[in-house]
């Protein structure tokens, strides 16, 4: 390994002064920060909020200090066919009440992982990621899909956030050290040779202490609650005695087996069928598949869905070349190559193997700007309230889905059916460190 020495850093120096206007550019950056001064206005002039296709949505919900941006783009969609159906532009539904289950179920899968561990040595891959994985927060889709199908959903008005679910990070800490606490006495029990029943009413003894401590945190969810609301024009409603899967059943009617998550992992074997089993959170539940393709299809089963008036939840790496303030998405906002003067090019291949990218927020996308019938730019539905942004909408230019999108749900039939036959293959299991796991870190 090369050691630094003296000459070393004198040649840095001189390189350094050796660079057009170099003292300009370093008291620049130094009195505006890196972000204003690598901005391009060019960029963010092209970036306006008007779009050929727009589908009619509310005020956007608000995650604020909580990892739960996957259950909030994903109820952004269902809310529309709610909204829709009864007459309130602004519905919302309770992202609390999916959390709440999330946080048991994901207990329970992660004690059954932990027994069909025990036996491994402790440093052993999978059981490192199994103990990684306590307590953690973030999903994708199909846990959207398991929470819902199995438990239903409730208005937000029935079953609001509350100061925990709002900053959810000392709550984290509190039960991932529980489920760790507890997985030393399930690896002993495996170990010693305990019987499966003691097993079971063992991890049943678990699962009670967690449910009390999301439940003294969330509250206790409703069994059942009346729906009472006035719509847009003023006029009062009521629906009595209403469970939360009766509720869904009525009031969004839409088939989640109709939609895929169609995958852009270039990395990797397109046109592939993927699986990741260790990223379920329900046991039983809807399964984490992928479906690998080239991005233009999953641009063009986008435009189709958003036509037929549906949003489209997507997961992108929102942290990469992002105005938050602004609300703007662009591939070429920060000019940090020409700030510096570097190559700093990637292929969105190289920045997945070489870790420089990963799927770090979900959001819905609610309109695209059509010219010619190509994308130029598309309007987005975030969770970070009305203040960012336009009144939470974010505008995303179609380089940077090309570059930071990676993921989108749309119906089978929406994709080419060459890429619907993919849903046929038998489905290539993936481990929790194989890239395109990893890349999935909301």
């Amino acid at each position: 390994m090369y050691q630094l020495n003296a000459k070393d850093i004198d040649d840095f120096n001189n390189d350094l002064k050796k660079q057009p206007e170099h003292d300009v550019i370093s008291h620049a950056i130094q009195n505006n920060g890196l972000l204003k001064t690598a901005e391009d206005p060019q960029e963010v002039s092209k970036l306006q909020p008007t779009f050929s296709v727009e589908i009619p949505t509310g005020k956007v919900s608000n995650q604020k200090m909580s990892g739960r941006c996957w259950l909030f783009s994903f109820l952004n969609e269902l809310k529309q066919h709610v909204a829709k159906r009864i007459g309130v532009k602004d519905f919302q539904l309770s992202q609390k009440y999916e959390f709440f289950w999330d946080k048991i179920e994901r207990a329970n899968i992660f004690y059954g992982r932990i027994i069909d561990t025990a036996k491994k040595p402790l440093r052993d891959r999978m059981v490192t990621s199994i103990m990684a994985s306590a307590g953690d927060e973030g999903g994708i889709w199909a846990k959207d899909v398991a929470i819902v199908e199995k438990y239903g959903i409730i208005p937000q008005s029935i079953y609001p956030d509350n100061v925990v679910t709002n900053n959810t990070m000392r709550f984290g800490r509190v039960l991932a050290m529980k489920l760790r606490r507890d997985a030393i006495r399930l690896r002993q029990m495996v170990q010693n040779g305990d019987t499966k029943e003691e097993l079971v009413d063992t991890q049943r003894h678990m699962l009670s202490e967690d449910y009390r401590i999301v439940a003294y945190c969330f509250g206790v969810p409703p069994k059942k609650f009346d729906f009472e609301y006035k719509d847009d024009n003023g006029k009062y409603h009521i629906d009595k005695g209403l469970t939360p899967k009766k509720f869904y059943k009525k009031y969004v009617k839409i088939d989640l087996d109709q939609y895929v998550v169609a995958l852009n992992s270039p990395d990797q074997k397109m046109n592939q069928k993927y699986v990741l089993p260790t990223d379920d959170n329900v046991v039983g539940g809807k399964k984490n598949v992928f479906l690998n393709m080239p991005m233009k299809y999953l641009k063009q089963a986008a435009i189709k869905q958003l036509k037929h008036g549906d949003p489209v939840w997507f997961g992108n790496d929102v942290i990469t070349q992002s105005d938050r303030k602004k609300g703007l998405l662009d591939g070429k906002l920060y000019r940090y190559d020409k700030l510096f003067n570097l190559n700093l090019s990637t292929t969105k291949a190289q920045r997945l193997n070489y870790r420089m990218g990963c799927s770090s927020h979900d959001m819905a996308l609610t309109g695209v700007d059509l010219v010619h019938g190509k994308p130029t730019r598309w309007k987005v539905q975030n969770s970070w309230g009305s203040k960012v942004g336009h009144k939470g909408y974010f505008v995303m230019s179609d380089d940077w889905m090309d570059k930071y999108v990676y993921s989108v749900a749309v119906k089978l039939q929406y994709l080419p059916k060459a890429q619907q036959a993919i849903n046929k293959q038998k489905a290539k299991v993936l481990k929790p460190w194989d890239p395109i796991a990893t890349f999935f870190e909301i």
